[in-house]
């Protein structure tokens, strides 16, 4: 299958791991370690939930500010903007930090992006309705649109889709376990990515 598509997740794939301290999020919240996030919040009374997403939100514009494109990211994206080959964002996050955080990229907007789409606007992953939703949005089937991102969750919500996934390591272990479906390529950095995209 050509692929017409590119799909990123965004915190610790087009951004340097570490801006959004997990644990400590999880800490604050009083949300168990091997549970997500999200759907921690989702078993929450609504007086309660309503205060915990707002020291998420906190949480997510303080990484926003600090981030910084993870190494390749830039030139990653650059080279398939020349080429022509329709971006889009899928992230768990809400759309202000990528807007922010977006702005600290050399030669890249937000505008470049065909697509973005976040947890106000989509289930989050690993359900595959974003992923669906952004191939929609390029005009593409999912079969046509290569995931990539450093979690479990983005490779899950790819294979669900029936799209290609992409699990990018920045250099560590795979955080896949034995029971997920297997991503159709490993890779290291993001400038190893455009190689997967042939001209």
């Amino acid at each position: 299958m050509v692929i017409k598509g590119v799909l990123f997740d965004f915190d610790g794939t087009l951004t340097r791991p570490g801006a959004l301290d997990f644990p400590a999020i999880k800490k604050a919240l009083g949300c168990p370690l091997d549970q997500p996030i999200l759907e921690f919040l989702d078993t929450q009374p609504p007086d309660l939930r309503a205060r915990l997403e707002k020291i998420l939100e906190e949480e997510e514009d303080r990484a926003a500010e600090i981030c910084r494109p993870n190494r390749g990211a830039e030139k990653c994206l650059s080279v398939l903007k020349e080429r022509q080959i329709p971006m889009g964002i899928l992230t768990r996050s809400r759309l202000n930090p990528i807007r922010k955080a977006l702005e600290r990229f050399k030669g890249i907007t937000i505008d470049d992006f065909d697509a973005i789409v976040t947890r106000e606007m989509s289930l989050p992953k690993p359900h595959p309705e974003g992923v669906i939703r952004v191939a929609a949005e390029m005009g593409i089937s999912p079969e046509e649109l290569l995931v990539v991102g450093d979690f479990r969750f983005d490779v899950i919500s790819a294979k669900r889709a029936g799209a290609m996934a992409v699990l990018l390591t920045n250099g560590g272990e795979s955080v896949m376990t034995p029971d997920d479906p297997q991503p159709d390529y490993t890779i290291t950095r993001l400038e190893d990515l455009p190689a997967l995209c042939p001209e």
